[in-house]
């Protein structure tokens, strides 16, 4: 299934993508796409149900904004230079062990909706990324395995970053990583099932119109099921939960001088295979 949100930021309502192409209410089904409807099974299966006996009335899509996929997120947990190319043309060595940040819920956004520049910045830059959202608890899990069996659905994340406030400021990543809108969520949450191997997606990003990020998730150094386990040995993570897995080859950081960082103005477009498209116009804070 595509689960959505949809409506103006604050009052979305769940909704659902039909095999057609067609938006269907689902609030008369769900109060919203949550983590507490994610760890449901019996309502996950009524939404099935519903879908598949036409019982699900349309949406008029037009000019109705798409919110993030899932809405009270608990915690978005990252994981840096996990692309085998990314870590190449930012001269890193692949790490031995996952490296682990975190974003706060509140940098999310919908898919569509506008970046904001920090004040002061000249090194935003992009990072196209599979997101993974939890579906049931995971605590010190064992194998790859169980961590692919805790896994909702996948969905398309904007990790936007600064560069000088993530690296050149003291400390940790976070500044850089937690300016307001800078992790557009969306546009649909697909659940698994849809997704039987999630190291065999593509990955693209856009600024302008120019191809900027071409890869592949077969890239990464630790793949979905193990990055579940290795976070899951660390924190609980729980349904609602998202885990941003990484970028590949092709930010503005790993290109030559002069790097082409965004600027108020430019417009990013950036999508995963079978997990839709984001576009954002970015604009200063």
């Amino acid at each position: 299934m595509k689960l959505l949100r949809v409506g103006t930021a604050g009052s979305e309502r769940p909704a659902l993508l039909d095999a057609d192409g067609t938006l269907r209410d689902l609030s008369g089904v769900v109060t919203d796409i949550d983590g507490e409807l994610l760890a449901d099974e019996d309502a996950l299966g009524r939404i099935r149900s519903a879908a598949e006996a036409g019982e699900l009335p349309a949406l008029d899509g037009t000019g109705l904004r798409v919110g993030p996929p899932v809405g009270r997120i608990g915690k978005i947990v990252c994981i840096g230079l996990n692309y085998h190319d990314h870590a190449r043309e930012t001269g890193a060595e692949p790490p031995a062990e996952p490296v682990v940040f975190f974003k706060a819920p509140d940098t999310v956004v919908g898919p569509h909706d506008t970046v904001l520049v920090p004040r002061g910045s000249t090194k935003t830059d992009w990072e196209v990324e599979l997101a993974v959202v939890i579906g049931r608890t995971a605590r010190y899990l064992e194998s790859a395995e169980e961590g692919l069996a805790c896994v909702a659905g996948y969905a398309v994340a904007h990790d936007v970053s600064e560069r000088e406030f993530q690296i050149e400021r003291g400390g940790t990543w976070d500044k850089g990583k937690n300016c307001e809108t800078f992790n557009p969520l969306g546009p649909w949450l697909v659940t698994a099932d849809e997704v039987p191997d999630p190291q065999r997606l593509s990955l693209r990003l856009w600024v302008n119109g120019e191809l900027k990020q071409d890869g592949t998730t077969a890239e990464q150094i630790f793949p979905v099921g193990e990055v579940v386990r290795y976070v899951s040995r660390f924190m609980v993570l729980r349904p609602g939960d998202v885990i941003n897995t990484g970028t590949p080859a092709g930010v503005a950081m790993g290109r030559p001088e002069p790097k082409p960082y965004l600027r108020a103005g430019d417009v990013v477009e950036l999508e995963v295979e079978g997990l839709g498209r984001q576009r954002q116009e970015l604009k200063g804070a």
